[in-house]
């Protein structure tokens, strides 16, 4: 295993950092990474606000349900989906792009280009021996974080990454097995072999949490996400995307 790899499968979500801001150089290298990134057909439809005025970070905290890491870190990221740019360059050719810019297709490749780029931002930062964690939370109250950001149209934040020197080092958290993820030449749908593999995995991660919680919560994945999808949450997002000139078409 080289250290890329090992890099990679050592991940570990850090929502407790020391007081400590990252460099303009360190934040310059991450943003760098980040563009680094694959991007469909060129397009790289996203933006990234880095959010250092304490107070902003403190609100953007309250909008993302009370975390106090997303106000407490090195530095704060938000990862946005992004056509705004591309509304000014159809604008300058005297160009409708508005089929274009509110299709499905469009839509996917700002969310995906957005994703990609955080995904190689949190790679360089955990390089340089910093720590991270994904907020998704900023989805909760969208209209408010987009009021404090000025976020124009063709815009839409998709989640926060809070980066900064670790103040803890957590056990890693087991993923679903490879059989379950990987499929070769077809999906596989036996459903015995499929509630067998979850069945094992419920073992490990309830093992996990009574060991992090010293046996006071020993939940299942399968019982989390029965929970997760009985409480329909964040039911605005269609009406808020399409506000914002995406996927309308």
């Amino acid at each position: 295993m080289n250290k890329m790899i090992e890099l990679i499968q050592n991940h570990r979500s850090i929502r407790k950092f020391e007081d400590k801001l990252l460099s303009d150089e360190q934040i310059k290298t991450i943003v760098e990474s980040a563009q680094a990134a694959s991007t469909s057909s060129f397009v790289q439809a996203y933006s990234i606000i880095g959010v250092k005025d304490k107070q902003k970070k403190e609100r953007l905290a309250e909008l993302a349900g009370g975390q106090a890491y997303v106000a407490e870190n090195g530095h704060f990221f938000v990862f946005c989906a992004d056509l705004y740019r591309h509304q000014l360059i159809a604008e300058n050719y005297s160009q409708d792009a508005s089929e274009a810019l509110e299709s499905t297709e469009k839509f996917m490749v700002a969310i995906i280009d957005a994703t990609l780029a955080a995904q190689n931002a949190v790679l360089a930062a955990e390089s340089m021996g910093l720590g991270a964690v994904y907020i998704g939370g900023l989805r909760n109250q969208l209209t408010e974080v987009c009021e404090l950001l000025k976020i124009p149209p063709y815009v839409i934040p998709l989640f926060g990454v809070a980066v900064g020197y670790p103040a803890q080092q957590p056990d890693k958290k087991q993923r679903l097995p490879l059989q379950h993820i990987y499929h070769e030449d077809e999906y596989n749908q036996d459903k015995v072999a499929y509630y067998q593999q979850l069945n094992d995995y419920d073992e490990e991660i309830s093992a996990y949490y009574q060991k992090r919680t010293n046996g006071k919560r020993k939940d299942t994945w399968t019982g989390q996400m029965a929970g997760l999808l009985a409480k329909p949450a964040r039911m605005y997002m269609k009406k808020f995307v399409e506000q914002q000139g995406f996927n309308k078409r």
